[in-house]
């Protein structure tokens, strides 16, 4: 756990003993990458300086109630290997959200705001007169009574058809997303944990789109010496490798899986926090560690420009601040005309959220 600390534990009076020892559970599973050995065993040395526990309840207690919740599972190789369920990914990805973007309020319909009039969810200021095939929903009650009192009299009220007036809102459409996450070894570097923060805002941005944007899509991309594509039940897992940083091979991953969704709007989230070290060349890796290469600078501009032409916007987060790193995402956002976020770690997954809430389509 090099890198954290730890102050003066102060139990929550409201909360019982298993959901303060599950919140600081939930944490540690994303430190340890989803090892619950790891996880239990500090949580073991936190509760022995800490006192987390009390003389009724402990840890192994605490062990038993989450497999009867159904949050642990035994892998049942007769080693007592013990995984997690689906329902503690489901519960992870949750927690990354209030985390997060505690404010948010969950919707039932998923649509992205655009400049246009037409059936949605959000009302602009406009009414207009009701008229066959326009939602209830955007009922203007205050209106339509009033048309009604107008139109019929106090002591013959009635609420008929030509009474009825509907709020006017923005048409609204669907989004095709993908995040990009950087796993190589610089995520880790100089004892600063880095890769934690990148897993918790790709769990909150996954849970925010299919609870307030269920229509949408994002896939999400790891990239290294290479770039793969990783299931959502993955993020808790993920671990940094001995790995270069081929931002090349990562845009193009993403570009090819945007070319196959229908959806004409699209982007990129690139988080990331250090410059393009490597690219490949047929079978062969270029690799350049020392300063901006030109080759490898070169090749991830010309990809800029081409999600540019494409009208796919790429949003850079970028985890550093050195000037020359500075310079590079510059220059990278101005070839694709996107944007960029120089943030700490603490401020990441805010700035992803609401800038996915906030992006809009013509």
């Amino acid at each position: 756990m090099l890198g954290f600390r730890f102050s003066e534990y102060k139990p929550d009076p409201n909360q019982s003993t298993f959901d303060r020892l599950f919140k600081i559970f939930q944490e540690l599973l994303l430190y340890t990458s989803g090892d619950v050995g790891e996880a239990l065993s500090w949580l073991t040395e936190l509760d022995k300086e800490y006192k987390l526990s009390t003389p009724d309840y402990g840890i192994g207690d605490f062990i038993r109630e989450l497999e009867e919740r159904g949050y642990l599972r035994r892998d049942g190789d007769g080693q007592g290997n013990v995984g997690l369920t689906a329902k503690m990914e489901i519960s992870l990805r949750q927690k990354s959200l209030d985390d997060i973007f505690g404010d948010l309020k969950k919707a039932k319909s998923g649509k992205h705001n655009t400049g246009f009039i037409g059936r949605g969810d959000e009302f602009t200021s406009d009414v207009k007169p009701y008229e066959f095939g326009d939602s209830l929903d955007n009922l203007a009650v205050t209106n339509s009574l009033r048309n009604a009192y107008i139109n019929h009299g106090i002591d013959d009220f009635q609420l008929t058809q030509d009474d009825l007036e509907i709020h006017e809102s923005y048409y609204q459409s669907q989004m095709s997303s993908v995040l990009m996450i950087d796993i190589s070894h610089s995520m880790i570097l100089y004892g600063e944990d880095r890769i934690t923060p990148a897993k918790k805002v790709a769990m909150a941005l996954a849970e925010f789109i299919q609870t307030r944007y269920p229509k949408d899509t994002l896939d999400i991309i790891v990239f290294g010496d290479d770039a793969w594509t990783i299931e959502l039940k993955d993020i808790p897992y993920l671990q940094v490798g001995p790995y270069h940083t081929n931002t090349v091979a990562g845009l193009e991953l993403a570009m090819d899986i945007l070319k196959r969704r229908r959806n004409p709007n699209k982007q990129i989230f690139m988080i990331t926090d250090g410059k393009p070290t490597c690219i490949k060349i047929g079978k062969n890796y270029y690799k350049n560690s020392f300063g901006l290469d030109r080759k490898i600078i070169n090749r991830c501009l010309n990809l800029a420009l081409r999600c540019r032409k494409l009208d796919v916007p790429i949003t850079t987060f970028m985890i550093a601040h050195d000037p020359y790193l500075v310079r590079f995402v510059e220059n990278f956002t101005q070839a694709n005309d996107g944007k960029a976020f120089y943030s700490s770690l603490q401020g990441l997954g805010s700035f992803v959220l609401e800038n996915y809430k906030k992006r809009k389509r013509k």
